[in-house]
């Protein structure tokens, strides 16, 4: 929420402070640069002192510059508030998946990953409903008030209750805790002191992970960015149908994090981790790619549109395969592999805007940057030919 309100809002903002089109889009790019540079070092610091501090800092740091993101008075000021939120924002999702890796056995964290992007994809779904409702009562500075304060009541919440590990917590019996220890493999405590980074860069699933993701992040990009400007443009979309169908990739997410994540722990107890993992993310990717150029393809709008939205969604069901795999080969650096993954996705994420970008203005052409998106998809499911989840990084076995 605290991420995409910017979105939203980006029209008042621009007639506030005086910004062009360009100025906006390196607003919106600077936070995504700042976000992937530090994803690495804070999974890093995840890993060496446990989640339950760093997810709170996380939090109230991202929630403390949206709440300034409203102080902004000039160009300059706006990009360097953007710049420290995404600076403080990294590490989020590494770090999450560090916390499910201590909390869950590896049977259930295809559906842990699934739930938790149905959260996040939600929430940017409700978000233009809230921000449009907000901004009926107050401008667009009294919108980022109200959602960085939301932030600060989970991070209070958070840190009274969780322990980073489940036989530190109260709540959890003697039965649960052998179910979690037994279920989630041999992984050392968070006293670490060194993290073999050449072995993990060099390491064949770490690569191809972070090649997967960087092409499923660079077309899921393109859905967030300039989607509802294609489906308005180049598709004929106008007012109530331009919103309908720009959340509608939304809507298809949700529902591929919840059904995604089931369907990659069914399927991993069913065929084995390797060829049940591979399946899931293998033909999401596939089924993405057709969806995209029969999407790009199709003459009726509607079609399209429908089309395009169920590419977002495939692209989303192999989300708990993906990061689940992370959680499997990593061991106890599951922040560092983590953040590596989704360092890499950063980057396609930052590229995806831009390269369209460039092709609408150098060639006023849509249909070879969502093809390109396809064929991306189609290079992300052959990448899971040779992903290995059975195969952790500390033994190479």
């Amino acid at each position: 929420m605290d991420r995409v309100c910017i979105s939203i809002t980006s029209p008042q903002i621009a007639k506030d402070l005086g910004l062009s089109d360009q100025q906006m889009g390196f607003v919106f790019s600077i936070f995504t640069l700042a976000y992937g540079a530090f994803e690495i070092p804070t999974g890093w610091w995840g890993d060496r002192i446990g989640t339950r501090s760093v997810l709170t800092r996380i939090v109230i740091w991202w929630s403390s510059f949206t709440i300034l993101t409203a102080t902004a008075f000039n160009y300059v000021s706006l990009l360097a508030l953007r710049f420290l939120f995404g600076v403080g924002e990294a590490g989020a999702w590494p770090n999450a998946a560090r916390t499910f890796s201590r909390w869950f056995p590896i049977s259930e964290r295809g559906r842990a990953q699934g739930i938790f992007f149905t959260g996040a994809h939600g929430g940017g779904a409700i978000t233009p409903i809230l921000v449009t409702t907000l901004l009926g009562y107050t401008n667009w500075r009294g919108v980022f008030v109200v959602f960085g304060c939301i932030g600060f009541v989970w991070a209070v919440a958070w840190y009274s209750w969780f322990r980073n590990e489940p036989r530190d917590h109260s709540g959890v019996n003697a039965a649960e805790l052998d179910l979690i220890e037994k279920g989630r493999g041999e992984t050392p405590s968070h006293d670490l002191h060194g993290v073999p980074w050449r072995r993990i860069l060099a390491d064949r699933n770490v690569q191809l992970l972070c090649l997967q993701y960087f092409t499923q992040s660079y077309g899921f990009y393109f859905f967030i960015t300039w989607m509802p400007s294609y489906l308005a443009r180049e598709r004929g979309f106008a007012s109530m149908k331009l919103g309908l169908f720009a959340a509608l990739p939304f809507i298809c997410s949700v529902g591929a994090d919840i059904f995604g994540g089931i369907t990659t722990d069914a399927f991993s107890r069913r065929f084995g981790l390797r060829k049940g993992k591979a399946i899931v993310a293998g033909m999401s990717f596939v089924f993405a790619a057709i969806c995209m150029l029969a999407g790009t393809a199709a003459t009726d709008a509607k079609s399209a549109a429908v089309l395009l939205s169920l590419a977002a969604g495939w692209a989303c069901f192999l989300l708990g395969a993906a990061w689940s795999t992370c959680l499997d080969i990593a061991g106890p650096n599951t922040g560092v592999v983590s953040a590596f993954m989704n360092t890499a996705g950063q980057v396609g994420g930052m590229l995806s805007p831009v390269l369209i970008g460039f092709v609408l203005n150098q060639w006023k052409d849509w249909t070879m940057p969502l093809y390109l998106t396809g064929v991306l998809f189609l290079v992300g499911a052959a990448c899971w030919l040779f992903i290995d989840p059975g195969r952790k990084i500390q033994t190479g076995s």
